[in-house]
């Protein structure tokens, strides 16, 4: 398999796939079409144990077919009790991984309503949240969020509250971050084929943690390409969410 023969898209739903690597039996809740497609992919490469929702109340298999009921109050059991790994959006994030999804401005007079806080703080902090990004720009990476939503590393540490906080990846168009740094900083884990670290950079409004050799995300293998294009994503959606 040569990366010229692989889609910038397809590189981000092998990435958001790995986020559920090595989690046993949890629920993937995701926000959007690509982390959908990941954790479809997760499940059928290397996740068999994962769990995956129809978005409302049911538990489906892997072709839809329904497999259980999740009602409401068992979905809140799951997540105070850490079984959920969710891939959220973020409107805004910083070094820390404290996300916003409720307001860009002052919280007392904003600029922009957005969606508002949800379940962001519950879901940070009692079980892995990770991030994807479609668009990686200094407008959402920022030196500060203008509302806490999602609980980062700095705030989870200070509160007394990082037992049950984790947040393993941000997935963006550019490429993979993380905080496996001493001061749990964000980190560029890895660049997309195409992409150079010095874009990155560019495109983040805070200083990211870099080192000194930045590999390239992972190449999906012949079977997961495979699954990607014939089997989760036959109609391309993935393609009109990651635009080069």
């Amino acid at each position: 398999m040569t990366t010229t023969a692989v889609t910038r898209a397809e590189y981000c739903v092998v990435a958001c796939a790995e986020a559920w690597r090595d989690g046993g039996e949890v629920l993937a809740a995701t926000m959007a079409p690509v982390p959908s497609f990941g954790a479809r992919l997760a499940k059928r490469s290397f996740a068999p144990d994962l769990l995956l929702t129809d978005g409302e109340a049911m538990l489906v298999g892997l072709d839809g077919e329904v497999e259980g009921w999740l009602p409401y109050r068992r979905h809140l059991t799951m997540v105070t009790g850490g079984k959920r790994h969710v891939m959220m959006g973020a409107s805004q994030i910083d070094r820390y991984g404290n996300q916003n999804i409720s307001c860009v401005g002052d919280w007392s007079r904003p600029a922009r309503q957005l969606l508002g806080v949800r379940g962001a703080p519950v879901n940070t902090l009692n079980n892995p949240v990770s991030y994807w990004i479609p668009r990686h720009s200094p407008r959402v990476f920022v030196e500060r969020v203008d509302m806490v939503c999602g609980v980062g590393y700095d705030r989870a540490a200070a509160a007394g509250a990082g037992r049950f906080h984790r947040i393993p990846r941000v997935v963006t168009d550019l490429g993979v971050l993380d905080f496996e740094t001493p001061d749990r900083a964000m980190r560029l884990a890895s660049v997309h084929p195409g992409v150079s670290v010095e874009q990155v950079r560019a495109a983040t409004g805070f200083a990211l943690v870099i080192g000194e050799e930045v590999p390239y995300t992972r190449e999906p293998t012949a079977e997961e390409l495979r699954l990607i294009r014939e089997v989760i994503d036959p109609a391309g959606l993935r393609e009109r969410e990651v635009r080069v």
